[in-house]
């Protein structure tokens, strides 16, 4: 059964954020509105998502994974260095009655194989190339890839090039608005909006 976005949005709010994230690991959440609209992209204009193997790289707090599990992933792990936000996670998990595999880990070390890759990276304002290395990661674990990055021409460029050169293809593009609040001592405003690209990339 279909399930209708504003359900799905509504879910999502529900899920709590990393209550102490870190500044050098890039760890702002996931908005509801972002992560529904990938969802539900993925799950209904492309049928990537029920029935699926689903793997959530660098699930933060998790909202990517439950969402997942909630519109009827076969099997949904999220992995995350950071042992808080898997905690968090996981307790968020248990509250909404979805089920993920919840994992505390570098993803450079991680191994398996899945389905679906769905991941919000970090940007790499603090350190250079790590949402690449995020993207690489993904397109080496899963045939399929959502992957959220900064908009703009140049990066489009640069994620082409790597997905290419993996032998992957960028077939959709969607644009969106990302809302940062204000969580680090260097903010001086309320909140930040981020332009963003939503990306569904395949291997061939």
């Amino acid at each position: 059964m279909m399930v209708k976005k504003k359900k799905l949005e509504m879910l999502l709010t529900k899920v709590r954020p990393n209550p102490n994230p870190k500044i050098l690991l890039e760890q702002y959440a996931t908005p509801p509105e972002i992560a529904s609209s990938l969802l539900y992209m993925a799950a209904y204009t492309f049928n990537d998502i029920a029935g699926k193997t689903v793997c959530d790289l660098g699930c933060g707090s998790g909202i990517l994974a439950i969402g997942a599990a909630y519109l009827g992933a076969r099997e949904v792990m999220g992995i995350d260095v950071d042992k808080l936000a898997v905690l968090t996670a996981k307790k968020n998990s248990e509250e909404l009655g979805v089920e993920v595999n919840w994992v505390v880990g570098d993803i450079e070390l991680f191994r398996g194989r899945f389905d679906v890759v769905l991941e919000n990276p970090p940007f790499g304002v603090r350190k250079h190339g790590v949402d690449l290395k995020f993207l690489n990661k993904a397109l080496s674990i899963a045939d399929v890839v959502y992957s959220i990055h900064k908009n703009g021409g140049i990066n489009r460029e640069f994620i082409r090039k790597l997905v290419t050169e993996r032998h992957g293809l960028v077939t959709n593009i969607v644009e969106a608005e990302l809302l940062i609040p204000h969580l680090f001592d260097f903010h001086r405003k309320p909140r930040y909006k981020v332009k963003v690209d939503i990306y569904r990339i395949i291997r061939k």
